[in-house]
Parts: structure tokens; C-alpha cells; sequence
């Protein structure tokens, strides 16, 4: 255990020295920002748009810096050959996948925790109500979401040469599950016979990365999510995290590091 966190220490330094974090939290500041200023024809429905606008950038940005910084943990390991010293430690292959994943997951956390802090001093005190709760549940149901999101970057970190394209294909993937996933089941209605089946079968295979965006019970103030659906889809995210990186460790235990 003391090595999988000495592990996910180096990760959350290494991403706190690098510009990718600084830059996104800058254009989330700037746009949040603008929704205390904006008050076009005294239309409280323009800084209405402008703050979904702002939990949706939120949304960006930490995918953004979860696939990001996932993607190139592995890789740059193997490429600067510190693998090979790490490993002779020794430590084991499912310690390092591991501590990327843990470190990894801590720093986008830490990033969630920034940007969530700085949206609800802004936001509440620009109306004057502070739903702290609906944006706990919010914050904390985004992170669930990236545990899975770095798991299936950190297989495929394992799998895909570059981190450029393993990066690219988890980016199509996760905002097309976001996008398409939950209509995959209306979908699949009007197919038929096989077609039907295999849509089915993908539509319950597939992460429903879209059941953790609650960015409308904010916007709208429908108040806070239901706890039991907080907590049954806070099981689904971690059985499905740990399905993936029980996945990474199998393949990452037989690839070759070669000299």
C-alpha cells in the first residue's frame, strides 16, 4: 500500500508542474467570472445559460486532464526507460497500474475540487443561494465517472502505441457514450433480429458514463439527486473501474518491455 501511494504521489505532482491544468482552470475562471458581470435587458436567463455553460466547460476540463495525464503515465515510463529501475525495486506490475490509476484519480479530483469551489463562491454569491449539496452530489458523481474514464485511458495506455492515439480514441469513446449511450436501448427497438440483440447487448455492455452528468438538477434547481441512486451508481463506477484495471493488469502482465 505504501508503494501504490509513494506511486500516486509522483502522478499528482507531476501533473501540478505541467501548464495543461493552469490553462484549463484559467478559461473556466474567465467564463465563470462572466456570469457575474452578465446581466443583458436584466435577463436572468443569460447568466442561466452562461452557468450550465460553466458546469459543462467543468465537464470538459477535467476529462480533458483525466485522459490527458492517463494517457501518457505508462508510455512515458517505458519511454524514458525508468520502467525498468521501478519494476527492480521491486515493484510489482499490478502496484504500478495502481498507483497511475490512484495518483491519476487523486489529481483529478484535486482539479474537480478547484474548479467546483471557485464556481460556487461565484455562482452563490451572484444569487445569493448556495445549493452546497447539489453541488457536492455533482462533483462527487463526476469523479465516480472519471474513475472509469482513467481505467479505460490507463488499458488503453497498454494497448495503443502513441499516447496521442490512445488519448483520441477514448475522447470518441466517452463523448460518444455520453452523447449516444442511453438511446442505444430506443435504438435497438426499432432494429431487427440480430441487429436487435447485439445493440442490446452493447447498450448493456457499455459504461453509462451519462447517468453521473446531473449538470440539469443544478441548472434547473430540482434539488438534490436521490441518495440511494447516488450510491448505487457510485457501486456501478467502482465495479466497473475495477473490471478495467483488473483488465489493464492482464495485458500489461504480458506485454513485453523491451530494451
Amino acid at each position: 500500500m505504501r508503494t501504490v501511494s509513494a506511486l500516486a504521489g509522483v502522478v499528482v505532482k507531476e501533473l501540478y508542474r505541467r501548464k495543461d491544468f493552469y490553462v484549463l482552470f484559467i478559461l473556466t475562471a474567465l467564463i465563470t467570472v462572466m456570469m457575474w458581470f452578465m446581466n443583458f435587458f436584466h435577463d436572468k436567463s443569460i447568466a442561466g445559460y452562461l452557468k450550465e455553460g460553466c458546469l459543462w466547460l467543468i465537464w470538459i476540463s477535467a476529462l480533458v486532464i483525466a485522459i490527458v495525464t492517463t494517457a501518457r503515465q505508462i508510455p512515458a515510463e517505458c519511454e524514458n526507460r525508468t520502467i525498468f529501475p521501478l519494476l527492480a525495486k521491486p515493484v510489482t506490475r499490478n502496484q504500478v497500474v495502481l498507483g497511475k490509476f490512484t495518483g491519476c484519480w487523486i489529481a483529478t479530483g484535486i482539479a474537480l475540487v478547484i474548479f467546483y469551489v471557485f464556481f460556487t463562491i461565484v455562482a452563490g454569491t451572484r444569487e445569493n443561494q448556495w445549493p452546497v449539496v447539489s453541488y457536492l452530489q455533482a462533483l462527487w458523481l463526476q469523479w465516480m465517472m472519471l474513475a472509469i474514464v482513467i481505467a479505460l485511458a490507463l488499458l488503453g495506455s497498454i494497448v495503443f502505441a502513441a499516447p496521442s492515439s490512445n488519448s483520441t480514441i477514448c475522447f470518441v469513446v466517452v463523448i460518444g457514450i455520453l452523447l449516444l449511450g442511453g438511446h442505444l436501448d430506443q435504438v435497438a427497438l426499432r432494429q431487427p433480429e440480430p441487429v436487435r440483440s447485439i445493440v442490446y447487448a452493447i447498450y448493456f455492455l457499455l459504461p453509462h458514463l451519462e447517468w453521473y452528468d446531473v449538470r440539469q438538477f443544478v441548472f434547473f434547481e430540482q434539488g438534490v439527486v436521490p441518495w440511494t441512486a447516488c450510491a448505487l451508481a457510485t457501486l456501478y463506477a467502482a465495479l466497473y473501474a475495477a473490471m478495467l484495471l483488473l483488465a489493464t493488469w492482464i495485458v500489461f502482465r504480458r506485454k513485453a518491455l523491451n530494451l
